[in-house]
C-alpha cells in the first residue's frame, strides 16, 4: 500500500502581496530543481496542513503549497474582501509567474479541485497534469445537497440536527434560519458570538460527514476556531454567489482540457461530495482516468484515497 511520504519541512516561505490589500502564504518543499506541483486545498477556506506536503515524493518533486486568500496563514484573516473565484485563479497565476514556473502539475481536492479545473481551463498551456479528489463541480444542486437539507441530512441526520440546534429560531414559528443564506446573514452579521456559534456548527457538520467512518482525531484537528471560522464564512460567501461560476461552467468548458493528463480519485461513499460528481467529469474527459476508491467518504487522508492519490503522484512523474 502506499503511504504517506515523511514528513518534510519547507525550504522556503514567503508571503506574496495581491490586490486589495491580501498576501498569500507560499511555501516550497522538496527538491528544488524537481518538477514542480501546486497543492490547492479545499474549502474554500480550509487552508493547507502538514500532511499535504506528503502526497508527493519530495525527491523528485518541488511542492508549492499556499493558502487562498483569507485562510490559513495568508493575510488579513477571515477577509472575504474580493474574495472570488478569478481572484483566485488570478493568485495562482500570481505565484507560479512570481516561482518563474513555465509549467506545473495540479493536485486539487474537493473546493480545491473545482479551483484546480477552473484554473486549468483558464490556462490550460501552464499544466502538466491533473490530479484530483473529492470532486465538487459547484452546480446549485452540490451546495444544496450538504446545506440545505439536501441528500446528506438524510444520512446524519443526528449531525444534521445538531448542526441546526446552533441556529436562533422565530419565537413561536419554529422556523430555522439554517439555510445558506440564512447561516452567511448571521456569520457576517455585528453578533460576534453568533457568528462565531454557526461557524463552528457549519464546520463541525461538514466535517463530520467527511470520512466513512468516525475520525475523532480527523474532526479535532478540521475544526479548530481560526479554521472553523474561515472554512465556514468563506464557503457560505462562495456558495450564496453560486461560487462565482454559471451553472454548470466547468462542465461546459471541459473541451479544454482535452490534452491535460488527468486521474480523478473519488470516494465510493463521499456523502460532501457525491461520487456523480466525478462520474459526470469523466464522462466529459475521456481520456482521463476515474479511480473509485472504495470503502472511503470524502477526506483525502483516508487509507484507500491516500493510497490512490500518492499512486497518482507518482505516475505523474513521467509526463515532466
Amino acid at each position: 500500500m502506499h503511504d504517506f511520504y515523511p514528513e518534510i519541512e519547507p525550504y522556503q516561505h514567503f508571503m506574496l502581496d495581491a490586490d486589495h490589500g491580501h498576501q498569500i502564504y507560499v511555501e516550497q518543499c522538496g527538491n528544488p530543481a524537481g518538477q514542480p506541483v501546486v497543492f490547492i486545498h479545499g474549502g474554500p477556506g480550509a487552508g493547507c496542513s502538514t500532511n499535504d506536503r506528503r502526497f508527493f515524493d519530495p525527491e523528485k518533486y518541488r511542492i508549492i503549497l499556499f493558502d487562498q486568500r483569507g485562510c490559513g496563514r495568508s493575510l488579513p484573516h477571515g477577509s472575504l474582501e474580493e474574495n472570488t473565484t478569478s481572484a483566485l485563479v488570478a493568485d495562482i497565476e500570481r505565484i507560479r509567474q512570481h516561482l518563474d514556473i513555465e509549467k506545473w502539475h495540479v493536485f486539487g481536492g474537493s473546493w480545491g479541485s473545482t479551483l484546480s479545473l477552473v484554473y486549468a481551463q483558464h490556462h490550460p498551456q501552464q499544466v502538466t497534469s491533473l490530479v484530483l479528489r473529492g470532486i465538487f463541480l459547484a452546480r446549485q444542486q452540490d451546495s444544496d445537497w450538504t446545506f440545505s437539507g439536501g441528500g446528506a441530512k438524510r444520512i446524519y441526520p443526528d449531525h444534521w440536527q445538531a448542526y441546526l440546534n446552533a441556529f436562533p429560531h422565530k419565537e413561536g414559528e419554529g422556523e430555522s434560519q439554517s439555510d445558506i443564506h440564512g447561516a452567511y446573514k448571521l456569520m457576517t452579521g455585528p453578533d460576534k458570538a453568533l457568528a462565531e456559534k454557526i461557524a463552528r456548527a457549519w464546520a463541525t457538520w461538514e466535517m463530520s460527514c467527511c470520512t466513512l467512518a468516525p475520525d475523532e482525531a480527523f474532526l479535532k484537528e478540521a475544526t479548530t476556531d481560526d479554521r472553523c471560522w474561515s472554512l465556514a464564512r468563506h464557503e457560505a460567501h462562495y456558495m450564496v454567489n453560486n461560487c462565482f461560476l454559471k451553472e454548470n461552467q466547468i462542465l461546459d468548458n471541459c473541451d479544454k482540457l482535452r490534452d491535460i493528463p488527468t486521474i480523478i480519485v473519488h470516494g465510493r461513499y463521499d456523502i460532501v461530495c457525491p461520487l456523480d460528481n466525478a462520474w459526470l467529469l469523466h464522462q466529459k474527459l475521456p481520456q482521463s482516468q476515474l479511480i473509485i476508491s472504495e470503502q472511503s467518504g470524502h477526506a483525502s487522508v483516508e487509507t484507500n484515497t491516500k493510497h490512490h492519490l500518492v499512486a497518482a503522484t507518482r505516475k505523474m512523474l513521467e509526463l515532466g
